[in-house]
């Protein structure tokens, strides 16, 4: 226990909330209709948690290697505790909506100090397998996350897929402070918060503009005035990081185009890999009658196809250029989504399987090798920074696809069902429409909106493949330290992928 224990401890805390990333995807049905929840809602129950990582992530990492990356990491533990029990107590939607964001706060401190906690415990040989038992873990607990959610909603309910972390997070806790050892940076970092702070308010209202766009117009004053709030803060967090003497990000390494197209690349990975599947879910349960568990399985190919890849891919195309892997599996991320535009009134649950297999072929070529081609398009020195911004750009690219393609999706099948009408079913409320909309109009307007999203983000995965094909041409060079291996790892590749920040140069 001593020698392992760092590692089950660390294990523990990354099992829990990849589960809890996916796990909640199934249970969006039911919580609609607990609570009374809106589309929007529903939307921000899952872009609350993504974009509380995506803008935390780089500023509490760096706060933990100033402050203890031990004490930020069992900080957060116990605020993702709190956190989860807030969601599971959760009497409307507003509130399961400030939990969850609340969630991700926790979950940016413990994922922040995840690598670097390992980097510091184990040295040479054990240090590979710690990380390679990390990559495990991880992997099966984004596969496993729809599974086990399907059977918690179908059984005690939806409440308990945030209850569960209860005596996780207790256990982790416990076992952190007793086998892991602290570990600082050295002396003489200060944190840039002014950066993290505006980078929130761009990413944030950056986001609320998209889903405000759907619902209330693309011309409306409050659309309008997010994006605008967004453009300002995107133009404060450049004034700050210009300045700042440790930033967050320095932007001189937006001048490599290949470090430009990996971050571009990361964006449209996680919208296009990503972004459809809450609304497929909605629309297995809601509209085909399945069941959490049933349901669930339809869409375990792309998590399991994508783990099944990664791990005999790393062995195949060792030695192959990054750019042609991640491009190439961008373009079947793409082309899987083009395959899944294909749904009519009549269609089934198979329907899906062929474009969420080749989605899962390319998440498995894509996830393992984002970082670790960022940490060759910079100098060694600037590896964390690197790394910690290729997984912040993946959970913002998660964010914006889960609200561009759901205003796809309402666009399309408001033009027959009308808009408040495709708010409801989209939300999960077709049962509310019964005797005013025909079944089989409902049907078709969904599968209507299904296609209209799915194509968008099939164009979004040949974009994105495109851009690195043509960008990451840089010849890479090697970047030293744990964080290289930990950040290419195949861990994500089996779900949504929950930010990890890697060890600061």
């Amino acid at each position: 226990m001593r020698k392992w224990g760092p590692l089950t401890a660390v294990s523990l805390g990354t099992f829990m909330l990849l589960l809890d990333v996916t796990i909640v995807v199934v249970a969006l049905p039911d919580m609609a209709r607990a609570l009374d929840a809106s589309l929007g809602d529903l939307q921000w129950v899952i872009d609350g948690y993504a974009l509380a990582l995506a803008a935390l992530l780089l500023g509490v990492g760096a706060a933990a290697d100033v402050l203890g990356r031990r004490r930020l990491n069992v900080a957060g533990t116990a605020l993702f505790a709190v956190a989860s029990l807030a969601c599971g107590l959760a009497s409307d939607a507003e509130l399961l909506v400030a939990a969850r964001a609340l969630q991700g706060v926790g979950a940016a401190a413990m994922f922040a100090t995840t690598l670097p906690l390992l980097g510091a415990a184990y040295q040479g040989r054990d240090r590979s397998i710690a990380l390679g038992v990390w990559g495990a873990v991880s992997g099966a607990s984004a596969a496993l996350g729809p599974i086990v959610g399907g059977v918690l909603t179908e059984g005690p309910g939806w409440r308990w897929i945030f209850f569960v972390n209860l005596p996780v997070s207790v256990a982790s806790i416990a076992l952190t402070l007793r086998v892991v050892p602290e570990s600082r940076a050295p002396a003489g970092r200060r944190v840039d918060w002014a950066g993290t702070a505006a980078f929130a308010g761009f990413a944030g209202a950056g986001t609320y503009g998209v889903l405000r766009g759907g619902s209330d117009g693309w011309t409306s004053g409050v659309t309008v005035g997010a994006f605008a709030l967004s453009a300002l803060a995107l133009l404060c967090f450049v004034l700050v990081e210009r300045r700042a003497a440790h930033p967050l990000l320095d932007l001189q390494l937006l001048r490599e185009p290949a470090f430009t197209g990996v971050l571009l690349g990361a964006v449209g990975y996680n919208a296009a890999a990503f972004g459809v599947i809450p609304y497929l879910s909605i629309w297995l349960q809601t509209v085909l009658g399945m069941s959490p568990v049933r349901g669930s399985l339809v869409l375990l190919p792309l998590a399991a196809t994508s783990f099944v890849v990664a791990a005999v891919g790393g062995r195949l195309l060792h030695g192959v250029a990054p750019r042609l892997v991640i491009g190439c599996g961008l373009l079947l991320i793409g082309a899987g989504g083009l395959c899944m535009a294909v749904l009519d009134a009549g269609s089934s649950w198979a329907a899906l399987i062929p474009g969420l297999t080749l989605a899962g072929v390319g998440t498995g070529l894509v996830a393992p090798g984002l970082a670790g081609a960022a940490l060759a398009a910079v100098p060694p020195v600037n590896a964390g920074m690197a790394g910690g911004a290729v997984n912040t750009f993946r959970q913002l690219g998660y964010a914006v696809g889960v609200a561009l393609f759901g205003t796809v999706l309402t666009s399309r099948m408001a033009e027959s069902l009308g808009h408040d009408a495709a708010h409801t079913v989209a939300g999960g409320g077709a049962d509310a429409l019964r005797g005013t909309v025909s079944g089989h109009a409902v049907r078709a307007a969904f599968a209507d909106g299904l296609n209209g999203a799915s194509l968008a983000a099939g164009v979004t995965g040949l974009v994105a493949g495109a851009l690195v094909l043509v960008m990451v041409r840089t010849p890479g060079r090697r970047a030293a330290g744990p964080s290289t291996s930990a950040a290419a790892s195949p861990s994500a590749a089996a779900g949504p992928p929950v930010a990890v920040r890697a060890r600061r140069g």
